[in-house]
């Protein structure tokens, strides 16, 4: 039957957010360890998102970007850092 539409799953982009506190360390082990980053991408990354404001992190499935935020989440509160993951559809 060719008439059935295979949807492709929709992706979202997943951004950090530039803040005061975070330490640049801080938002770099973060990258490392919740989107598997290596330290040079990490840098690089860490460096947009304070030039910039935001930086993209990765792009995912709908699941993946919402465990990715809530990993953020409990990491800077563990660290006491505001750090602010936000996922957007692509």
């Amino acid at each position: 039957n060719d008439d059935i539409d295979l949807q492709e799953p929709k992706k979202f982009n997943v951004f950090l957010f530039n803040d005061d506190y975070s330490t640049m360390d801080f938002v770099i082990d973060v990258l490392v360890k919740v989107f598997r980053k290596s330290v040079d991408e990490a840098s690089v990354i860490m460096l947009n998102i304070h030039n910039n404001g935001k930086g993209l992190c990765g792009i995912y499935t709908h699941e993946i970007a919402l465990t990715k935020v809530m990993q953020v989440k409990t990491m800077a509160r563990e660290k006491g850092f505001p750090l602010k993951a936000v996922m957007e559809e692509e």
